[in-house]
């Protein structure tokens, strides 16, 4: 047997049609992943479409869907910020509870790994949460708008070209960025947290991991993803990414399991812990 890959579509908060993939293991499911993509980014970007395959390889089902204005998700892009792709990721999470089963981990890549952080908090049947190459606060994306920032504050608006693409940012998006309490979401996430990153990260530096790791409360783990680029372009940096992360993710999704976070307080540990070290301080 096989595993699946079944087309799906949903409504998001705002009324507009989203659009995923449903990658599903060839046996019985352990557990439901919902995959949150980077920054301008899609459901088929090569880490998560990579990752989601190899948790479904390993029994658990994830879903990776396109953020609204995105891929083939309906909604215009301008229109969204930071708020509205976490209301996504709720309303992903509401299609997985009505049409299978709710989904007990979150996983987020870069932008989408503080997205992750933020929508736990929303999705009551979360029970561990895994970041990969994220930043610890949302406004680390704003740098990546430095060449616009002049033209948004004269114009309201301004485009921006990455990855070959252009998108149009309005002033919305950096309000709504400057907002968001992400620290204490991150201290108060309540669940077991795995923290993935490069050293070599480019994009989003090492120290965005460790600051990370110190906010939140124990069980809480870190893996050097030593080598690879923030987009994990390499496939074998992306297997390894989710190896990891399915080991880790099986001692808390087990639902006969104590919640881990009620056999650990501020000062407590996991098992986990003990052999997982804390990522370094400073960037590479």
């Amino acid at each position: 047997m096989a595993r699946r890959t079944t087309v799906v579509a949903f409504p998001g908060a705002h009324g507009q049609s989203l659009a995923g993939r449903l990658e599903q293991p060839p046996g019985d499911v352990s557990a439901y992943a919902l995959f949150a993509h980077c920054f301008t980014c899609s459901k088929d970007s090569a880490a998560t479409v990579r990752i989601a395959r190899a948790l479904a390889e390993r029994g658990v089902a994830a879903l990776r869907f396109d953020f609204t204005g995105l891929g083939e998700s309906g909604g215009e892009f301008s229109q969204t910020n930071f708020t509205s792709t976490v209301d996504d990721l709720v309303s992903a999470a509401d299609y997985l509870r009505g049409s299978h089963q709710a989904p007990a981990l979150l996983i987020g890549h870069s932008l989408g790994g503080a997205a992750a952080i933020a929508a736990a908090e929303r999705i009551p049947e979360v029970q561990a949460v895994a970041t990969i190459g994220a930043p610890a606060d949302p406004w680390h994306v704003q740098h990546l708008l430095a060449p616009i920032r002049d033209r948004i504050a004269s114009d309201g608006e301004a485009e921006l070209s990455l990855g070959g693409r252009t998108f149009l940012i309005r002033e919305q998006f950096l309000e709504d960025l400057a907002e968001q309490p992400q620290q204490r979401r991150i201290r108060e996430l309540g669940c077991p947290l795995l923290v993935m990153h490069s050293p070599q990260d480019e994009v989003v530096g090492i120290g965005n991991a460790s600051d990370i790791y110190k906010r939140a409360l124990h069980p809480k783990s870190f893996v050097s993803l030593d080598g690879a680029d923030h987009m994990l372009t390499r496939q074998d940096d992306a297997a390894y990414a989710a190896g990891i992360l399915a080991q880790w993710a099986s001692r808390y999704l087990d639902a006969t399991r104590q919640p881990a976070s009620s056999l650990a307080g501020e000062g407590g540990y996991a098992a986990s812990d003990d052999v997982m070290r804390p990522p370094p301080t400073t960037a590479a």
